[in-house]
């Protein structure tokens, strides 16, 4: 009975272990469409690995802050960071079966935290060296006028989630990233350290958002669609995914969903491996 002694010696183990098993059939379930019956918008199937991944977050830890390499307490802790890794390859449900309403209003959520990103990258040209600021101000000019369009644009679909309004939002977006992706790139290229840090951190706020609103709009759009949205995708993520602060980014989504930081990084994980693959 050495397996009992086991879960009873190692619990925590034991329980992320379980999370990842029902996470892992439930994923396999949704993909053969079996969803187990109805809950609310979703199924069974999709709240139960909702919840298993969410609870799996839950039980890992952020590595503690120090002047060193980033170090765990325990081995115990890294192995639960460990089983978090493997969540990474896990379909998160919120990414299956979104209604068209339930994406309209989740795109709209996130406006105003647009919005106030794009007001953070309009008064950071301040922080920068003089010989800086043109260089961020050219590699940033337009979010304003796209993501007032995008916001509008999101309004509107929600009000009336037609094709035509839908294919607009696709565009918008689609734009949008592509002038951050962009944005990225020229800010990469600033020489001095502290300047860089700042325009790169104003940008990704901006690219963290757009990013979560394309894989929402990715998901109540036809595969179609998807394609001839990444075929106007010249800047693919892949580029600009080196320059990519992993932790900022967690905390923006953590902070609008209310969630771990930890669940947040295997929500981005998972939207932009699909983004990839999609040819973003």
């Amino acid at each position: 009975m050495n397996f009992i002694s086991n879960i009873w010696n190692h619990p925590k183990t034991s329980a992320a272990g379980l999370l990842i098993a029902i996470s892992s059939v439930a994923g396999v379930l949704s993909q053969q469409g079996l969803g187990l019956g109805k809950v609310g918008t979703g199924t069974v199937v999709s709240l139960a690995s909702a919840l298993a991944t969410a609870l799996l977050g839950m039980l890992s830890k952020d590595p503690e802050a120090g002047t060193g390499p980033q170090t765990y307490k325990s081995s115990g802790t890294a192995r639960l960071g460990a089983w978090a890794m493997i969540a990474l390859l896990i379909p998160l449900p919120w990414m299956q079966g979104c209604t068209a309403t339930g994406a309209a209003q989740d795109i709209v959520n996130w406006t105003p935290a647009l919005q106030s990103a794009v007001a953070t990258v309009d008064s950071t040209a301040a922080l920068l060296a003089p010989v800086d600021a043109p260089i961020f101000a050219a590699a940033t000019f337009g979010f304003d006028a796209a993501t007032n369009l995008l916001v509008a644009q999101a309004k509107a679909y929600l009000a009336n989630p037609s094709a035509g309004v839908l294919a607009q939002l696709q565009s918008q977006i689609v734009t949008l990233q592509q002038q951050v992706n962009t944005a990225l790139l020229q800010a990469a290229k600033i020489v001095n350290t502290n300047s860089q840090q700042h325009a790169m951190a104003a940008i990704q706020g901006v690219g963290t958002i757009v990013t979560a609103i394309l894989s929402l709009v990715q998901s109540i759009s036809s595969k179609a669609a998807v394609a001839q949205m990444a075929a106007h995708s010249g800047v693919k993520l892949a580029q600009v995914q080196p320059y990519l602060n992993e932790l900022q980014a967690s905390r923006i989504v953590a902070t609008h969903y209310g969630e771990p930081v930890a669940f947040a990084r295997t929500q981005i994980a998972q939207v932009e491996q699909a983004a990839m693959q999609s040819g973003f």
